[in-house]
């Protein structure tokens, strides 16, 4: 695959049409995203949450600057790690975090919690427990485009270790065989659970490469510069829109925290040196930060108040969840069939899948 180099990256064309201000906006959601997920990290950690907690800390440049490219006939799926991913779409902070306090002024009435945020308005489709179980479904997305005639496309995230399940195969036979317009993304953060790549997966050179089984163009990246991130994926929404060709794309990302907030022991399946040398040296934060001070489209004063806007932001989204009423009795009926909740003639009797 051809590859440019770092001022190519930044002078790609989706890249040099950015405004100075649209280069704020996506310090600024990534930011977001930081400060939410520590602000539930302490939430989780003073026992106001249950259930699970998988935190997107490290990894944010991945979801905002693929989010970025989205136009109105986009769609967005994703695994279990999709805090950051829901923030990218759009979705509000007091939404988010009441789903993760199981409250019903939550994204999903407070039925789902962290692994299954939900917005159909942005075109954003979950969040899903399921190792893999997202990938058919972004298949599905992109088969509806298509059926429609619409111009758009589907992306697909998925973990590392997703890559290795039967349906991700199926998924991709499909998506070529049919020439479907579905990006998957593969954000390898170099363990599947705890478990590192190199004992988890067997592959020639990457995971993507895959993709040559299926005839699917494929690509890497480096998750900590945007700018590639948005160049390259640039690259595979192009080719879903004009050709209706399906895409692989691993990208290199880190995570600083473990698997879940359950994860005890990412601190022995991988060392401290490890965690702190990628916080030190390929924070994407702080990379995209430098990149923009160097750019002189920011300075210091600038940033400290956009974070500060940031923290607040989630501080706030902390209150609101605490005094947010848990869901009812009741409710536990609802939002189970959709021909129920809105008394359609099988909601109504009952024959929801065969006549008499």
């Amino acid at each position: 695959m051809p590859t440019l180099n770092t001022c190519e990256f930044a002078s790609a064309p989706i890249n040099a049409a950015l405004e100075p201000a649209d280069k704020i906006r996506l310090l600024k959601e990534m930011l977001r995203i930081r400060r939410f997920e520590q602000a539930a990290l302490r939430a989780y950690q003073g026992g106001k949450m249950g259930g699970f907690l998988h935190l997107y800390i490290g990894q944010e440049s991945v979801a905002v600057g693929t989010c970025s490219l989205m136009g109105q006939n986009d769609h967005v799926i994703t695994a279990y790690r999709d805090h950051g991913h829901a923030l990218a779409v759009g979705m509000n902070m007091n939404e988010c975090m009441a789903e993760l306090f199981g409250k019903a002024t939550g994204c999903s009435k407070g039925k789902g919690g962290s692994m299954h945020f939900f917005a159909p308005d942005k075109n954003y489709w979950g969040g899903h427990g399921i190792v893999g179980g997202q990938t058919p479904l972004g298949l599905g997305l992109a088969y509806g485009l298509k059926y429609k005639g619409l111009t758009g496309s589907a992306m697909c995230f998925m973990g590392d270790g997703a890559v290795n399940q039967g349906c991700f195969y199926e998924s991709m036979n499909m998506a070529s065989l049919f020439n479907l317009p579905v990006i998957y993304i593969i954000e390898n953060n170099g363990y599947s659970m705890g478990t590192s790549q190199a004992r988890s997966s067997a592959m020639k050179s990457c995971l993507a490469e895959r993709a040559e089984g299926f005839g699917i163009e494929w690509d890497t990246l480096n998750g900590e510069d945007v700018y590639e991130v948005r160049a390259k994926v640039q690259v595979a929404v192009d080719r879903a829109h004009k050709e209706s060709r399906p895409t692989v794309l691993e990208i290199s990302t880190y995570r600083y925290y473990g698997h879940s907030v359950a994860d005890a022991k990412h601190k022995v399946y991988r060392s401290e040196d490890e965690i702190e040398r990628y916080k030190a040296q390929h924070d994407p934060i702080n990379l995209w930060k430098a990149r923009l001070l160097e750019e002189r489209v920011l300075n210091e004063e600038q940033y400290e108040a956009i974070d500060a806007a940031a923290k607040q932001e989630a501080a706030d989204s902390v209150h609101f969840a605490e005094e947010s009423p848990i869901p009812t009795v009741e409710s536990i009926t609802e939002d189970v069939y959709f021909e129920v909740d809105r008394q359609t003639a099988a909601g109504r009797t009952g024959r929801h899948f065969f006549n008499d």
